[in-house]
């Protein structure tokens, strides 16, 4: 996939063993930082450590991106210039860490401005568009203004050099949460998904899904379910899913008989999923546990059960309607044996299990993924199918290379907002003017972040998104309702998920869309059906949250199970298909929805009246199935 994501392939040969070097230097050093080691003349800061990774992966998006074009002179000049800026504020680090550059000097305030334009210039490469980097210009703008706006937006006004020093060299700024997520977080996590990947991980996930699920009915929709899941896993990324995934997934769920539209949907849903998809989720997953200062395994066991809903409502969806229709499994020729798969990918399994066994219950943290990506190097020569060849490992550096540029440059910008937000005071009065706004209603200033989220999430604020609500509106929530503040910022988190499926934007669902064939609109109101669980299970979480594992294990058994059954009535109802009913009519499927909705529904009265109406109308349906079926016999 090289050729199709950067310009890498068509860069001269020199600049490709730059690339690799640039990247396999980043690596030794994230390893040398995280881990603590330390050797005599060589001891970094972080603030040090910091700016050289942001030298070598923001000076490296200029050479691989944009994909479109070829390298041109002032991309080598951008790439050159970064790296010196970088590699002198490395030189100044203890400098800044002690004394302080705020205001810096007139010197070193220039060369802050234009580390700073080229990092928005990097945002706006890696990211595909030039939202994020104007929303950060407005954000960044706004200390030096902020006194002269009315009401809440009303802030403690900065000077320019002030500004641009808090932004580059204060820990509020570049230096704070974007440099803790990318150096001492991501990168590890980073660095195994790019060799899993390189070794062939994604091809033995759709394998293992084939294996497992190709046979049954609608299978080809359950394995695209459960290979977008297991490689959303590792790339939490909902586009490169789509494509990693779809270019199979599609083709065949068409060749059994599932619409283009409906593939497409299922597709661009299941391949969201890997945004919130345990262990390695999304890149916005990684801001919230540097947020709010928890370790990235509570995240990570917080969103297993919603996860594990997600995908059970998107199963159950693609089941039913399968059976509506007709849909069998694939050829028994086309299915591998399972037996077969795993002797070849066991090494790959195996080092998916040590990571969340790290994670979870050794508390290993931020050296899990390096410990897993060791035990990879190693296990991967346990057989031919993955060992990791020469080609491979250079394909795992150019991976792992171009997902740390990718991220790292969307991700910077980030400090400017976060900044721009505590410099100026107005987080709280944000968070006092949405509880005023909403009436000191609980409910509707939930559905305002729901809002927020979404309108934010369409242009691609995805990180933007959490990190200002994360600010404003959780403080809001928690402080009203006295929730539950890993379900809260949880909750902002999925959200942030929502544009990727849902209309106009629905990027993930166009995507998919190109790949099936169908038109783009019709595939994103599919995937807002197929993706329904998504819209209210953040709801469920943040009021009980037993549902992130925030509570008894008794009650969070209880409520699972009632989620599991209510979900199953839900899908049935927006399918249309019954067991033992086939297709129903549309007065039973209205009153399905509600009843399986209501029985998931946390809270004890919803759950009973769910079940009754449930209950009461299988019970009309099949007397009303049995009485025509008589009817017919007697006429005949």
């Amino acid at each position: 996939m090289a050729e199709e994501l950067t310009r890498y392939k068509a860069l001269p040969l020199p600049l490709r063993v730059y690339f690799l070097a640039a990247v396999a230097i980043g690596i030794v050093l994230s390893v040398y930082c995280v881990f603590g080691f330390r050797i005599k003349g060589f001891v970094f800061l972080n603030s040090g450590y910091y700016f050289l990774l942001f030298g070598i992966f923001i000076s490296c998006v200029f050479l691989i991106l944009p994909k479109n074009r070829k390298l041109l002179w002032y991309d080598l000049v951008l790439s050159v210039v970064i790296l010196a800026i970088c590699l002198y504020f490395f030189s100044k680090a203890n400098e800044i860490a002690m004394i302080g550059w705020s205001p810096a000097s007139t010197f070193n305030l220039i060369l802050g401005v234009i580390f700073l334009v080229i990092v928005l210039e990097g945002c706006r490469r890696a990211s595909g568009s030039i939202a994020v980097p104007i929303v950060a210009i407005l954000f960044g703008i706004y200390p030096l203004i902020a006194s002269f706006f009315p009401g809440i937006l009303c802030g403690i006004q900065y000077s320019f050099p002030r500004a641009v020093s808090f932004y580059v060299f204060s820990e509020d700024g570049v230096l704070g949460i974007p440099g803790r997520i990318m150096g001492n977080i991501l990168i590890g996590f980073l660095i195994l998904t790019g060799f899993l990947l390189a070794s062939g991980a994604g091809k033995y996930f759709i394998d293992v899904a084939l294996a497992l699920l190709g046979k049954y009915r609608g299978g080809p929709a359950k394995v695209s379910i459960l290979s977008s899941a297991l490689f959303g896993m590792l790339s939490g990324s909902p586009g490169a899913n789509v494509v990693g995934t779809g270019t199979f997934t599609i083709p065949a769920m068409k060749r059994t008989g599932y619409p283009p539209h409906y593939a497409g949907a299922v597709e661009a849903c299941a391949s969201t999923g890997g945004g919130i998809m345990p262990p390695v989720m999304g890149t916005v997953a990684f801001v919230m546990a540097a947020f709010i200062q928890v370790p990235y395994s509570t995240v990570v066991v917080a969103a297993i059960i919603p996860a594990i809903l997600y995908y059970y409502g998107l199963m159950v969806q693609a089941d039913v309607y399968a059976a509506k229709i007709g849909i069998k499994g694939l050829p028994k020729e086309e299915i591998p044996s399972l037996w077969g798969v795993l002797k070849k990918a066991w090494p790959l399994a195996l080092v998916i299990v040590f990571l969340i066994w790290g994670l979870i219950f050794m508390r290993w943290e931020n050296d899990t993924p390096y410990y897993a990506t060791g035990l990879l190097l190693v296990l991967c020569f346990a057989n031919r199918e993955t060992m990791i060849t020469p080609r491979k490992f250079i394909e795992g550096l150019y991976v792992t290379g171009r997902t740390i540029t990718t991220i790292m440059n969307i991700i910077l910008p980030a400090g400017i907002i976060i900044a721009a937000i505590k410099a100026t005071g107005v987080g709280a009065a944000f968070t006092s003017g949405i509880v005023t706004v909403g009436g000191g209603n609980l409910y509707l200033i939930m559905l305002i972040g729901v809002a927020a989220c979404y309108v934010m999430g369409m242009v691609g604020l995805l990180i933007s998104a959490y990190i200002f609500l994360a600010m404003t509106l959780a403080p809001a929530m928690i402080q009203l309702g006295g929730l539950n503040v890993i379900a809260v910022h949880l909750f902002i988190v999925y959200y942030t998920l929502l544009s990727f499926i849902t209309p106009p934007v629905a990027s993930a669902a166009f995507v998919a869309s190109a790949i099936a064939g169908a038109p783009a609109m019709k595939v994103g109101l599919t995937s807002m059906r197929l993706g329904i669980v998504l819209l209210f299970i953040p709801f469920f979480f943040v009021f009980k949250p037993a549902l992130i594992l925030q509570g008894s294990l008794l009650e969070t058994i209880y409520l699972f199970a009632l989620c599991l059954i209510g979900i199953a009535f839900l899908g049935a109802g927006l399918e249309g298909y019954l067991w033992k009913l086939g297709k129903i009519q549309i007065w039973t499927r209205v009153l399905i929805i509600i009843g399986g909705f209501l029985i998931a529904l946390p809270e004890g009265f919803s759950s009973i009246a769910g079940a009754v109406i449930v209950i009461l109308t299988l019970v009309i349906a099949l007397r009303r199935k049995r009485f025509k079926t008589e009817q017919s016999v007697a006429i005949k």
